[in-house]
Parts: structure tokens; C-alpha cells; sequence
């Protein structure tokens, strides 16, 4: 597996609208989870019609966030899909004097909260087997530290360091095959 791709900063508002759509975020979300896809195997995963699925590939497309794969392809009706090889992030400070693009990265903001909240929330109300199977597992952790500005930088790079870490490890393992977890953090000042 190849290392991860620096983070670039996005000042688009092109793209930041591409990501800021509930399909196209899960569509995203496949290719980062299970590797290049099929327009069929997508829309099975996020209970969507392979034609919206298709729209949505080809706005992400557009956007420099998804490639085609045509060297995946078994005959010429099957298209495969891949995740640009970029990792993406943003601040809408950074975009506070823009006026178009300023409203468009606090939406893909939000959009992206959602879908996290989404996926923890799910868990929660999964099956008691499909919890008990998994443990002590599944954590949460929250905290409230004193920092600067420099130092919650510096924390948020170590995570995201630890984090590019677990990505690398292989698919199976001794224990049996790896299955997919989803992992956030976040820290932002705030007040208790």
C-alpha cells in the first residue's frame, strides 16, 4: 500500500460543492473504505440507482476528487472508479473573505459533521449481537484541554499521523479478516 498523499488545502468553491452533497460524500466515503469501484457495486452499498450514482461520479469527476479505472475493467460496459490520489482539507476561515466560496465550505462543513454523527448514531442502535461481537472495541473518548492555537495544530497532526498509520496495515491479519471501522476526531475551542 502506498503512503498517504499530503494534505492540499482546498480554496475552490468548485470542489468544496462537489463534496457537499449527502450522495457524492458517501460515494466517497466506498472508494476510501473498499478501494476502486463499479457504478454497480456503489449503488448497492449506499442503496442508490446506478444512474444517480453515475451523475454523482461524474460531478466528482469533474471536480479532480474521482478517476475512472479502465485498467479494472473486464469489458467495455463496466466502469471502475477510484479516489484521486489527494488528500483534501479545508477551513472555512481560510475562505471568510470569499464570499461564494465562504457559505460553500461551511456547508460541506456541516455535511461532513452530519455524516459522522450519522455513522456513530447507527452504531448505536445496531443489533445487540453486532455489538457484543465486536466488544469493548468501540470507544469514545472526549476531553476538555488547555492549548494554543500552535499546540491544538500540533495534536491534530499527531492524530492525523496515527491515524495514516492504522490506514496501512493490510486487509487481513492473524485474528481473520479486517472489516471497515469508521474513526473521527475533532478538536475545536469551546466552552464547557
Amino acid at each position: 500500500m502506498s503512503s498517504p498523499a499530503r494534505p492540499q488545502t482546498i480554496r475552490d468553491s468548485r470542489i468544496l460543492a462537489a463534496m457537499a452533497h449527502p450522495v457524492r460524500r458517501r460515494l466517497l466515503d466506498v472508494l476510501r473504505a473498499y478501494g476502486p469501484s463499479t457504478v454497480t457495486h456503489m449503488a448497492e452499498r449506499t442503496s442508490q440507482a446506478s444512474g444517480n450514482v453515475s451523475h454523482h461520479l461524474r460531478l466528482l469527476a469533474a471536480s479532480g476528487l474521482v478517476l475512472e479505472a479502465p485498467e479494472l475493467s473486464r469489458d467495455r460496459r463496466e466502469r471502475w472508479w477510484r479516489l484521486a490520489p489527494i488528500a483534501l482539507r479545508w477551513s472555512a476561515a481560510d475562505l471568510e473573505d470569499d464570499p461564494v466560496a465562504y457559505p460553500v465550505a461551511l456547508a460541506a462543513e456541516s455535511l461532513n459533521l452530519d455524516r459522522q454523527v450519522e455513522l456513530v448514531r447507527s452504531w448505536l442502535t445496531s443489533s445487540g449481537n453486532e455489538r457484543s461481537r465486536w466488544g469493548d472495541g468501540p470507544f469514545s473518548v472526549d476531553s476538555w484541554l488547555r492549548l494554543t492555537p500552535n499546540e491544538l495544530a500540533e495534536l491534530g497532526e499527531q492524530i492525523t499521523n496515527l491515524i495514516a498509520q492504522w490506514q496501512q496495515r493490510t486487509a487481513t491479519s492473524t485474528d481473520g479478516e479486517r472489516q471497515t471501522v469508521f474513526f473521527f476526531a475533532r478538536g475545536v475551542p469551546g466552552q464547557p
